[in-house]
């Protein structure tokens, strides 16, 4: 009898701790996807709710060096497509499985009294924010896109541009009116009462924002994690990225 008890307790410990069984998916994703990734977590949760998700947001570039250095990750995406080529050139990332997940789009807002008609019309603000294009994806996309409507050199020289940490921060600076504007993924000004969006910049002058996930090497031994990487690119997943303001892929 005391040799079963000893065998069944074997059992239940190889049970437990076995990573495999454990159910436990962890997502490294571009901070600017933290409200979508919540909300296609609790969607795919409840027809798995056996399933633990532990999600890190920050920025692509932080994630990915996280990761090289040990950061235990099974899925990542990546709002900067070099840092996806980063890591496949660290050996992270799992062969073929790279994919577009969604696009996002750039917008200017600020305070409602301003009138932009067309991108000369920002001329005539005294502040406009931005993240910083040196470490902020959607500041290098604003630089982009006033660089090929002349701009840029314009606003910089006139001491116009505020250049902030991050693309939230940008935009409670026009929701504070600290700035008469702000460059902002469309996706960021969905998530404020204060401003509204003045301007949508055209796509053709800049390059397309591209979210782009993989499965990490690491990943590969969970086969729940191949599952709700496919549920990302499902109907259902891409529904929930559309409503919080991201475009589908073609």
């Amino acid at each position: 009898m005391k040799q079963l008890k000893f065998y069944c307790f074997l059992l239940l410990l190889s049970l437990f701790s076995n990573p495999a069984l454990s159910q436990e998916i962890r997502l490294s994703a571009a901070g600017g996807l933290i409200d979508a990734i919540k909300g296609v977590a609790a969607s795919y949760r409840q027809s798995h709710p056996q399933v633990k998700l532990l999600v890190n947001c920050s920025s692509s570039g932080a994630l990915a060096k996280q990761i090289v250095a040990g950061a235990p990750a099974d899925i990542y995406i990546s709002a900067n497509p070099k840092w996806m080529v980063y890591l496949q050139q660290q050996g992270m990332v799992a062969n073929n499985t790279t994919r577009v997940l969604i696009h996002n789009s750039l917008v200017l807002v600020g305070s409602a009294d301003h009138q932009i008609e067309t991108f000369a019309d920002i001329l005539n603000m005294q502040k406009i924010a931005l993240g910083s294009p040196k470490s902020v994806p959607a500041g290098k996309y604003a630089e982009q896109a006033l660089t090929s409507a002349g701009l840029y050199q314009q606003l910089q020289s006139g001491k116009k541009l505020v250049m902030a940490k991050n693309v939230r921060q940008a935009l409670l600076y026009a929701e504070r009116g600290e700035v008469d504007g702000a460059f902002v993924y469309q996706t960021d000004a969905l998530l404020t009462r204060q401003a509204k969006v003045l301007f949508v910049v055209p796509q053709e002058m800049y390059p397309q924002i591209t979210y782009s996930a993989a499965l990490l090497k690491e990943g590969l031994k969970k086969p729940d994690v191949d599952d709700f990487f496919n549920f990302l690119f499902s109907q259902e997943g891409q529904m929930i990225f559309q409503k919080y303001g991201f475009l589908l892929v073609e």
